[in-house]
């Protein structure tokens, strides 16, 4: 290329990633040694991939052909595997007459199936979410609602109950009677979750960590699919919520509770935080002598732990200053703490010899020295009950019997409480009654964080006849968003009527983020006009001049280049208004680190313009199709590249 020439133009891809050729690329990378390449007959061209017999070679796989090997699998597994792998040509459009606080607000509430919303946040969120909780459906036989094209349907199941290898494969000579029962439901549960949570995986921040709620039905299963996704290693609890006061009566041992699988990204980077103390705890702290440390509690000073090694220079007398008594360790044993170390305790009154000040010496535990909190338990037995989800429901949606049993605020909360920080970023794909995104607002509110919520949600169409079609709300998407919407109108009002009776210089709470952005998963903005070269004639050259589909808008086509340049889906947007960008619709994304513009005819000088703007872009893109020769084709590039400086560098550029 010489000084003059411009760079290329580089297209965005309106694809999500193959995720096979990332796997693909991350061995070579560590194996270069098993490259090969081979033909591909759609595309008609040679690519690189793995030859895996050079691949066990230089691994020694030890269970290359063994039959007998620990292992979990069911009939379509390696079908469910492939389906999280698979690119897909999808995209999501902002609804903002459905939204609220557009402008403003960093929560995101998305429609449609959660494998394909999973795959596209991937592009953006990789890393960045700190914590998931997932409510899926129990497979209990009338909420699975999750119809992918992958999973068998009963018609195969019947025709093929048979032994399985780890990929779902027939073995060869193995055939086993499998009920229906057992094969078809587990077998279409497993596939249904087993690839969003590798999606949801690679979505977690290191030190991040998922919830999942599950009961017996499929507790088992799911236990064995997470030790395979995230790790066996990365096991953290499975917690027992007890979620009603009295057992069912239609069992023969009644379920009061159901489980929270949790697990880390990395459990040696996990980070999880302690539990309040309770009031009646905090009540244990007093200071009846006014020290100036503030509230304690009395503790045993001695170390007798049994089976403890006896330390002579920790075996001293202890002298009350009240009586002059010696206190020697009780059964010849140790003190906690050194002479020299006691003797500063006592000059410091951090010794307790009873109330009458004449008993055997103690510690005095400050209340500001111990930990701020408690370590948290896997029984959870100190939240709402289930009753209280419906309860809720019923306040802020009034009789809209569409949700089985959700889940109240306050246990979700509390799962926020141990999971999330102030800033960190909250998913649940499963957002059925929204009950999460409640949680993070209710919680933001009470503690003054800045979490934001990502929920996902099919948008499962109501009954003709059910109290919500009634209503007016057409899916369970409206009831969820409704429910967002109320429930952060009254956490607003509740902050400010709080406020109006503060103690004088207390410092007001701060109404939290309430709104939300909806946006909407469906196929991309383009037709997909790709061909390869020997079906490629002269008279489909036209139809190649503008591929955008006529009912899509400027915005749509801006949220389909976020994900390109890791530009989180709450960016701020604004639309630019300078002399150069008149009657164009210029957008400046995240104060005008990306710049764009998707007119039908893009002139020279509104390049110019996007190009002088201070501080530079880093990134524009214009739509292919507005620039209507290749002149200014060329210049598109040029001037950007002339515009750059040595302070701010070169901008980005490309064409969709």
């Amino acid at each position: 290329m010489t000084e003059t020439q411009a760079p290329p133009l580089n297209r965005i891809e309106v694809a999500t990633p193959d995720l096979t050729e990332e796997n693909i690329e991350k061995i070579l990378t560590l194996f270069p040694d098993v490259a090969t390449e081979v033909q591909d007959p759609q595309a008609g061209e040679t690519k690189r991939t793995v030859d895996f017999d050079a691949l066990r070679e230089r691994l020694g796989d030890v269970a290359e052909g063994a039959r007998e090997r620990y292992r979990f699998t069911w009939p379509g597994k390696r079908a469910a595997k492939e389906e999280a792998r698979r690119s897909i040509d999808k995209t999501l459009r902002p609804v903002k007459d459905r939204s609220k606080n557009w402008d403003d607000t960093h929560n995101l509430y998305i429609e449609g199936d959660n494998l394909d919303a999973l795959k596209i946040l991937r592009q953006t969120y990789a890393g960045q979410i700190k914590m998931i909780y997932i409510d899926p459906p129990y497979n209990t036989g009338h909420d699975f609602v999750y119809n992918d094209a992958y999973v068998r349907d009963a018609e195969k199941e019947r025709a093929g109950n048979a032994a399985f290898d780890d990929d779902g494969n027939l073995l060869d000579g193995a055939y086993r009677e499998n009920k229906e029962s057992y094969g078809r439901f587990h077998s279409a549960w497993c596939s249904m979750i087993y690839p969003r949570l590798l999606l949801s995986r690679d979505l977690l921040t290191s030190d991040g960590v998922v919830f999942i709620s599950i009961d017996d039905n499929e507790d088992a299963q799911l236990r064995k699919i997470c030790d395979e996704v995230f790790g066996e290693a990365n096991f953290i609890v499975q917690m027992i919520w007890k979620k009603r006061s009295t057992p069912p009566n239609d069992q023969v041992i009644g379920a009061a509770h159901e489980y929270a699988l949790v697990y880390a990204k990395d459990s040696s980077k996990v980070k999880l935080n302690l539990r309040e103390r309770s009031a009646e705890q905090l009540s244990r702290y007093k200071n009846p002598d006014n020290h100036p440390k503030g509230p304690w509690v009395s503790g045993d000073l001695s170390a007798n732990v049994k089976g403890g090694r006896y330390v002579a220079s920790l075996n001293y007398p202890i002298t009350n200053p009240n009586t002059g008594e010696e206190h020697y360790p009780p059964n010849g044993g140790n003190w906690r703490y050194s002479r020299q170390t006691v003797e500063k305790m006592l000059q410091n009154n951090e010794i307790y010899f009873g109330v009458d000040g004449k008993g055997r010496p103690k510690v005095k535990r400050f209340l500001r020295d111990i930990k701020q909190g408690i370590t948290y338990t896997s029984l959870w037995d100190f939240v709402p009950f289930n009753a209280q989800g419906s309860a809720e429901m019923a306040e802020y949606m009034g009789n809209l019997t569409v949700f089985d049993n959700p889940k109240p605020v306050g246990y979700i909360r509390e799962l926020l409480k141990l999971g999330s920080f102030r800033e960190s970023i909250v998913l649940d794909f499963f957002s059925g009654s929204a009950t999460t995104a409640h949680a993070v607002m209710q919680l933001n509110a009470e503690d003054g964080g800045n979490r934001k919520f990502i929920m996902v949600q099919l948008p499962e169409v109501c009954a003709e006849k059910s109290e919500a079609a009634k209503a007016g709300f057409h899916t369970i998407c409206e009831i969820g968003e409704e429910r967002i919407r109320r429930a952060g109108e009254r956490i607003k009002t509740e902050v400010e009527e709080s406020n109006t009776q503060l103690e004088l210089g207390a410092e007001p709470k701060r109404v939290p983020d309430i709104g939300f952005r909806v946006l909407r998963v469906e196929d991309s903005n383009y037709r997909d006009v790709r061909r390869s070269p020997n079906e490629m004639t002269q008279d489909m050259l036209d139809d190649l001049v503008d591929v955008s589909k006529s009912d899509r808008t400027t915005l749509d086509k801006l949220f389909e280049c976020l994900p390109t340049f890791q530009l989180p889906y709450d960016s701020s947007i604004e639309v630019l208004d300078a002399p150069a960008f008149a009657g164009h619709t210029v957008y400046s994304v995240n104060g005008g680190q990306l710049v764009a513009c998707f007119d039908a005819e893009i002139p020279e000088s509104l390049i110019r313009g996007m190009a002088s703007l201070d501080p530079k872009p880093s990134y524009a893109v214009l739509a292919e199709a507005g620039l209507k020769n290749s002149q200014t084709v060329t210049n598109f590039a040029e001037i950007f590249k002339q515009a750059a400086n040595a302070d701010q560098g070169a901008t980005q550029v490309r064409v969709i």
